[in-house]
């Protein structure tokens, strides 16, 4: 099979890590004969040094026509002028509406070699797997009016917070698809007791899981989900939410992992399949930042990046068998001992960014 991906490598680490990612899918194209089309350009930062925009127009075009998109990071102190007119982080949210991508998915993997990372009790975080779905065009983010002013008393600021029927159903039902290729539990969060917008997403969410009987649906109000996460994390598997929520609750999983560097995310254009019978137009990154101050170091930890590729093959491309030897080799790899930087505690266990992609490529290619 062929398949079109464009690369977005970004600033600061992002052209590193994303570097090792497609050499994942070239050796993987190696050795199943799926055939990878690579195009490249630039995003953010870069783009605004060579062309002024953070995301030329024909780049967005491009995108648009691949089967999956692999992004790296954008930002960076040379662009954190709050008075700039263009930033990076503009580019970032224009490929995500010129793509669509409206369900971003955070995988949460817990790593018992990384419990002294995390400041919970260990036997809190043992054996986590969870999976957050975060709405993402819609919401407080985008909802109008947006704006600021001034009037006799003083200066005033509102955003608003709207969601429709459509785009509350269609990312609950990427929660329903999504659990029932898990456990078949979903947690919808919502604020139901105070917001009109979390009282229609609760009752769609009721009326969509008569069409899953097979998925236990359960409500978590966003207060108490943000203490239940901490108390007792292993009590979720797949959970559902809307933008604002999703964006706290998000960074809050991620201290369940240890390290921003080894989780990856997917943002989707549709409903997926875990067995991958149904694809999604996606864009793929890690969750971790730019990290100026090691970039060109070869000290950024590739396994999110790793990861990210292993959701773009199951969800963009079709390819389960495929995402789930790689997320078997990282898997296999780290209980080895290798590490980067960021991960490692003993000097000798620490390899840079390149060689720890090709201890994982290796392992790939040899199942």
């Amino acid at each position: 099979m062929k398949f079109d991906v464009m690369v977005l490598p970004g600033d600061g680490i992002g052209p590193e890590v994303v570097e090792q990612g497609v050499k994942l899918l070239e050796a993987i194209s190696k050795k199943s004969g799926h055939v990878f089309n690579f195009e490249q350009d630039i995003i953010g930062g870069a783009a605004i040094d060579s062309y002024g925009v953070a995301l030329k127009p024909e780049t967005a075009e491009k995108s648009s026509k691949a089967d999956a998109i692999l992004f790296g990071a954008v930002g960076g102190p040379k662009w954190d002028d709050p008075t700039a007119k263009v930033r990076p982080e503009d580019g970032l949210l224009a490929i995500r509406k010129a793509l669509g991508v409206y369900a971003n998915i955070r995988p949460v993997k817990s790593y018992s070699f990384l419990k002294d990372s995390i400041p919970l009790k260990s036997e809190l975080v043992d054996d986590i797997d969870l999976i957050m779905i975060r709405e993402l065009t819609g919401g407080l983010y985008f909802g109008k009016p947006k704006k600021q002013w001034t009037n006799s008393r003083g200066r005033v600021a509102v955003d608003t917070l709207k969601y429709t029927e459509k785009e509350i159903t269609r990312i609950l039902r990427v929660g329903f698809e999504l659990a029932r290729g898990r456990s078949k539990k979903l947690t919808s969060v919502d604020k139901a007791n105070v917001l009109e917008s979390s009282r229609l997403w609760r009752q769609i969410a009721i009326e969509l899981s008569a069409e899953y009987p097979d998925v236990k649906l359960e409500h978590q109000l966003v207060d108490s989900c943000t203490m239940q996460l901490i108390q007792n994390p292993r009590q979720f598997d797949v959970m559902v939410m809307e933008n604002t929520f999703g964006d706290i609750l998000s960074d809050e999983g991620s201290v369940l992992a240890g390290s921003l560097g080894m989780l990856p995310s997917a943002s989707l254009s549709g409903i997926p399949s875990a067995d991958g019978s149904i694809k999604a137009k996606g864009l793929y990154e890690p969750i971790h930042g730019t990290a100026p101050d090691i970039a060109g170091q070869g000290k950024a930890n590739p396994i999110a990046t790793i990861l990210s590729v292993a959701l773009l093959l199951r969800y963009s491309l079709g390819l389960p068998e495929e995402a789930k030897k790689i997320e078997d080799a990282v898997d296999t790899v780290i209980a080895q001992g290798y590490r980067t930087a960021d991960i490692g505690k003993k000097e000798e266990q620490i390899v840079t960014t390149e060689e720890l992609a090709n201890k994982i490529i290796d392992l790939v290619t040899s199942y």
